[in-house]
């Protein structure tokens, strides 16, 4: 199991449509081979800017490459055309090592 994790600060004056954008946005990234379901997170806000993560679960590093070479580049140009300097965006991939459970 890969974690695809896209972290996202936005400019408040932006929010509201962004968050608005990344309703429908969100779900077109899951609907991509090999991604299994996504959830959004909120972190606490600073400096004027809403903090958000989104952490997409994908079944394999194949399905992540393929979205990488394929659709990556245009589902980041649509934030930017729509939403330009007012937000940005860090990205990371963590890769499962090991799960614990309470057993009891």
């Amino acid at each position: 199991m890969i974690i695809y994790e896209v972290n996202l600060s936005v400019d408040n004056s932006q929010a509201e449509p962004f968050s608005i954008w990344l309703r429908s946005h969100i779900p077109e990234i899951v609907s991509y081979p090999g991604f299994i379901d996504a959830t959004w997170y909120y972190r606490e806000p600073e400096d004027g800017r809403q903090l958000w993560t989104i952490h997409y679960r994908v079944a394999d590093w194949k399905s992540l490459q393929e979205y990488f070479d394929n659709y990556a580049s245009q589902a980041r140009q649509e934030g930017i055309d729509r939403f330009g300097h007012s937000f940005t965006a860090d990205r990371r991939v963590l890769i499962q090592r090991e799960h614990f459970a309470d057993a009891s």
